[in-house]
This record gives structure tokens, C-alpha cells and sequence, in this order.
């Protein structure tokens, strides 16, 4: 498949999951900082599975195409941040914390529902098979399957992987990730008011990261070693369940 024709089929079978993974990232702090007293996402209409309510131009379109056309193997974006005010909660520090917790894990947990969607998927058509290493090398293959299930079951593996991934890099311990935000709302005082200056500098840190990640090898640990690992054992055990369920 040429660069371009590789480029189309990325975006066609990555792009649903990635703008999920992005919407239900942010609607997820929305809703964790309405559970905790403060409306402000609600109020501004921002508490929606709506995508256009949370587009951002660059984060949700440009980043992800940019990605696609540069080698490395991994896709990033985001969503518009929801806006969040801590003075609306009654423990600013401890709901703080859960309201930046609840966007990796939703992250995470589409990755073991879109898992568990593709053993279904997998079960029920066992002549979809998926091809190379169950780490993720390709993505399912018709075979003698359905050809109505198999953009599903691409969608739902690459979902898997997309998921693992924004969840493990959105807990890098960098304001304004939400790892940072943690580690912010975990600190003593001092500590926490010193990282929590970062902020402002937190998006020039993490360009850093990803234009000397060949030396430093932070992206590329989060991708190659934790991603892959969780991702490919979300994706063995899904390949697992379902020809032990097509055998019966």
C-alpha cells in the first residue's frame, strides 16, 4: 500500500475511535467535576457526546493528520478541554484529582470494552482472523469472514490501541496532562505549587519530549513498552476468548 493509500486507510478505520477516545476523555472530566459540585462544563454546554461541542481545531484534526503523515507509530490528539472551576467543589484538592483521573481512565476502559467487542465480533464470525502478532502488528482480516463485520472489528482493535495509549500518555506526570494535574492534587503544598507552575510551560516540555524522543525515550517507552504491552494483552486475550468461544 503506497503512502498515500496507507494514509486513507488509517483515517477511515482510525479516525471514529480516535474522535471517541478524544470526546469521551473530556465528557468524562465533565461529568467526574458535576459529580463533585461543579456545573461549569454542564452550564456551557459541554457536558455532551456531541463531537462538535468539543472539537479543537488543531488537537482534534490537524495533530492526528500530522501523526499520520510522520513516522514514529503513534497517533495523538485531543479535545477541547472542558472548562472546570475547583471553587465550585466542596474538597478542591481530592476532587480535583478524581475530575483529572476520570480522562485516562475512561481511556482505559473503552480499551477493555472495545475489546471485549472485538471477542463478540470475532466469536460470532470466526472466518475474521487477525493477522501477525497478537501485539498489534495488524489489524483483523476478512478472510473467509463477513465483509459488514470487518470494518467493525478494525475499528474495535484499533480502539483498543488508540485507548491504551492516550490513557498511558495522558498520565505522564507533566502539568497540564492529567498525570501532572494528579501528582499536583497528591503533593504537599510547596511541591505541589512548585509543579504547578509548570503548567504554562507543560506543552513546550512535552514537544520536547516527542522532538528528542529518539534520545530521551519517553514516548517511545509509554508506546513500545506500556502501551503495547496492555494493548496486546486487551488483544490476546479478546483473540483468546473467541476461539475458545468458536469452538464450543
Amino acid at each position: 500500500m503506497n503512502g498515500i493509500g496507507h494514509i486513507l486507510y488509517q483515517i477511515s478505520y482510525m479516525g471514529l475511535p480516535l474522535l471517541f477516545a478524544m470526546v469521551l476523555h473530556e465528557y468524562a472530566h465533565g461529568w467526574m467535576a458535576d459529580k463533585c459540585g461543579d456545573p461549569t462544563a454542564k452550564l456551557q454546554g459541554r457536558l455532551t457526546l456531541n463531537p462538535l461541542a468539543h472539537i479543537d481545531p488543531f488537537g482534534t484534526i490537524l495533530m492526528p493528520l500530522l501523526c499520520l503523515m510522520l513516522p514514529g507509530g503513534f497517533l495523538l490528539g485531543w479535545a477541547k478541554p472542558v472548562p472546570i472551576d475547583p471553587r465550585n467543589m466542596s474538597r478542591p484538592r481530592r476532587d480535583m484529582a478524581l475530575v483529572a483521573a476520570a480522562g485516562p481512565g475512561m481511556n482505559l476502559a473503552l480499551a477493555v470494552v472495545s475489546a471485549l467487542a472485538l471477542t463478540a465480533i470475532l466469536t460470532l464470525d470466526p472466518g475474521l482472523s487477525i493477522r501477525g502478532e497478537s501485539r498489534g502488528a495488524d489489524a483483523p482480516d476478512a478472510g473467509a469472514g463477513s465483509m459488514f463485520l470487518l470494518p467493525i472489528a478494525v475499528m474495535a482493535f484499533y480502539s483498543v490501541l488508540i485507548n491504551v495509549f492516550l490513557g498511558l500518555f495522558n498520565l505522564i506526570p507533566i502539568p497540564p496532562l492529567d498525570g501532572g494535574r494528579i501528582l499536583v492534587s497528591l503533593l504537599p503544598p510547596q511541591p505541589a505549587m512548585a509543579l504547578a507552575r509548570l503548567e504554562p510551560y507543560g506543552m513546550l516540555i512535552l514537544v520536547g519530549l516527542l522532538v528528542f524522543d529518539k534520545e530521551l525515550r519517553v514516548i517511545h517507552t509509554i508506546s513500545s513498552v506500556f502501551a503495547t504491552g496492555l494493548s496486546g494483552t486487551l488483544l490476546s486475550t479478546a483473540l483468546g476468548l473467541s476461539t475458545g468461544g468458536s469452538a464450543q
